[in-house]
């Protein structure tokens, strides 16, 4: 069974007299341990599939399951049980609370999961470890770099060792230096822990990292390639 399951994906948005289709039909299938990257122009549907796989927003058609679970068919709050539970986000705002340090940062997720404060502090401490934050866990946001804010978000993301972490734009902020370094953390994630990333992306860097390539073209799928060696 796929981790991610969508058919026939329909999205549409009006404003004023216009209509912008922004998913067209869109059929994927996503594996549990892939590196996988959405591509494609502004306005091509990449942020609007990734939000609708995460259940922040709704479809108008198709259907969208997560390990064998139709979005359409689950109430709000088992949607919202499900991207508690079982996805990880990480933003291009980074998206961190700015009164929390980054250990506490990491550990929000954990919090609204209702895990014990001993275990949590171990996890988000362990986490913030394997993206080279030890030693910076009582830094508040506006005491890291916007590399290191990127790392606590994916900290944050990976803690509550998540089915899936969906990256909309992870690296666009960042550096040139710290883009890669990024990159090559959460490559070792997906390698080395398991961790099922889906990007998207106009990150040439990032694109080039992948295993996969999905490119969007006025929300239908114009090219769906697997790069030789993917997975070894």
């Amino acid at each position: 069974m796929a981790l991610i399951e969508i058919r026939g994906l329909r999205r549409v948005y009006t404003q004023g007299e216009f209509t912008i289709q922004a998913l067209a039909g869109v059929d994927l299938d996503l594996d549990k341990g892939e590196f996988a990257a959405l591509m494609g122009p502004s306005g091509s549907g990449k942020s609007t599939l990734l939000n609708i796989i995460g259940g922040l927003d709704e479809p108008d058609g198709g259907a969208v399951r997560i390990e064998g679970r139709d979005l359409a068919t689950m109430s709000a709050s088992a949607r919202a049980d499900l991207r508690r539970n079982r996805l990880g986000f990480v933003f291009q705002a980074y998206n961190l609370i700015p009164v929390l340090t980054a250990i506490e940062n990491a550990e929000f997720v954990l919090v609204l999961q209702g895990v014990p404060a001993d275990e949590r502090r171990a996890r988000a401490t362990k986490a913030l470890a394997d993206v080279g934050l030890a030693g910076l866990e009582n830094r508040l946001p506006n005491q890291l770099s916007g590399g290191q804010q990127q790392r606590v978000a994916i900290a944050r993301a990976i803690a509550p060792q998540p089915a899936l972490v969906l990256a909309d734009e992870p690296t666009a902020n960042l550096d040139s230096k710290t883009s890669h370094e990024l990159i090559e953390l959460m490559r070792t994630l997906n390698r080395e822990h398991g961790v099922t990333f889906l990007f998207a992306t106009h990150d040439p860097h990032l694109l080039d990292a992948v295993d996969r390539v999905v490119r969007l073209v006025d929300g239908s799928i114009a090219e769906d390639r697997t790069r030789a060696g993917a997975g070894a």
